[in-house]
């Protein structure tokens, strides 16, 4: 059986620094902590989605704005610190990983 492909997407695009911005924003912490470090091999300059077909075909719509639902994600990973923190090695968490050997 064949498939369609469609994307979802909000409408809200931001930047890598305006989105961590925000996120320091939401736990009340300094913009001076973003650390600009080197761009990963492929990095791409931005991931954009055309959200149309499934919006007309399927009548699809976000059920929560951007920021809502940012800050509900925010305080999830805040909640269930025990689930990501042993995912947070220092390889993980390395400015550079892919130079790790």
């Amino acid at each position: 059986m064949p498939f369609r492909l469609l994307n979802i997407f909000s409408n809200n695009e931001l930047s890598n620094l305006q989105l961590v911005t925000k996120v320091l924003e939401e736990i009340g912490k300094p913009s001076d902590l973003i650390e600009f470090v080197e761009d990963r091999p492929g990095h791409d300059f931005r991931y954009s989605l055309d959200s149309s077909k499934i919006r007309f075909e399927l009548n699809w719509k976000p059920k929560h704005s951007f920021e809502e639902a940012l800050k509900e994600t925010v305080k999830w990973y805040i909640i269930n610190e025990h689930w990501w923190r042993p995912l947070a090695t220092d390889q993980v968490l390395h400015p550079t990983p892919w130079k790790l050997k």
